[in-house]
């Protein structure tokens, strides 16, 4: 079986982190099918909390799996509540497309707060020092980057763009999950993966 997944993202690290997300959890629960990830939608965060804005993307990622699949859209909270964000973006993008499953996910303060989380399963990696621990609060930081940066080696600074999906690509799944937000969105990635497949076969509840 093979399922297309169109995502709109935040950043440009994002666009490519994001599909490398979706497909280990996809591998590791269901091997036997194939996820294609098309190339994510970057709409500023700004911009997507717009009446309008958000709709206006959910149908060109809509477009760009051809109606056929689903769709992930994943924001920064930003100080925001994802409580309340999440599920008020949620409702706007169901009455746009009812026809294909949807996600939303708001990464609380942002995406990075994630790798801290499961910061001991990065240890020398990307230049990070062997030493790092994760911190008490992971989500409460309010600059991952910033933090990552200051436990890299040899001075080295986080680059978005090469780090995260790196990054992405090595973090201890079921660790980043302490964090809730990312335990959020590993259960709505899990969701969409199980709604496809009851829309390819029926016959399972």
């Amino acid at each position: 079986m093979t399922f297309k997944i169109g995502c709109i993202v935040e950043g440009d690290g994002e666009v490519k982190a994001v599909p490398v997300l979706i497909r280990r959890i996809a591998w590791d629960l269901y091997p036997e099918i194939t996820i294609i990830v098309e190339t994510p939608i970057r709409a500023p965060r700004y911009q997507v909390v717009k009446d309008g804005e958000l709709e206006s993307r959910i149908e060109l990622a809509a477009q760009k799996i051809g109606g056929q699949g689903a769709i992930f859209i994943i924001l920064d909270s930003e100080g925001d509540c994802p409580a309340h964000l999440g599920p008020a973006l949620l409702q706007r993008a169901l009455q746009t497309r009812k026809d294909i499953p949807i996600a939303v996910v708001i990464a609380k303060n942002e995406f990075e707060g994630w790798f801290l989380a499961a910061a001991e399963s990065l240890r020398g990696k990307r230049g990070l020092k062997d030493s790092i621990t994760s911190p008490n609060n992971p989500e409460g930081i309010r600059d991952a980057k910033r933090w990552l940066s200051q436990r890299m080696e040899n001075n080295r600074k986080y680059r978005e763009t090469l780090d995260q999906p790196a990054l992405a690509a090595l973090f201890d799944i079921e660790q980043a999950r302490q964090a809730d937000s990312f335990d959020k969105c590993y259960r709505e990635i899990v969701h969409l993966l199980e709604e496809l497949q009851k829309a390819n076969n029926p016959s399972i509840v």
